[in-house]
């Protein structure tokens, strides 16, 4: 039977984070105390870091290409119900 991945909320990883960045445990505490793997810590912290610039600085926000994404998703949308509707006005007469 195959292992279902864990997913673990984003609140939880910033806790795990805030508690490597503060070095006052080893990773492997600080794992054992949240339930996660060693790695996981790591990886956290890294991603913590990295996205602290951002935070702070007048760059592009983080969630930028996921905005994009939604953008272009909701444009596909607008596209698709206009040829519809020019589909349903050709067929009612209302278009020659």
């Amino acid at each position: 039977m195959p292992k279902t991945r864990k997913s673990h909320p984003p609140s939880l990883k910033a806790k795990v984070a805030v508690e490597a960045i503060k070095a006052h445990k080893t990773a492997a505490q600080i794992a054992q105390m949240f339930g996660v793997h060693p790695t996981q810590v790591g990886g956290w912290k890294k991603q913590a870091l990295a996205g602290l610039p951002d935070i702070f600085g007048n760059g592009p926000r983080a969630d930028a290409p996921a905005v994009r994404y939604q953008k272009d998703e909701l444009y596909k949308q607008i596209g698709q119900l206009k040829v519809e509707l020019d589909f349903l006005k050709k067929r009612a007469g209302l278009i020659d």
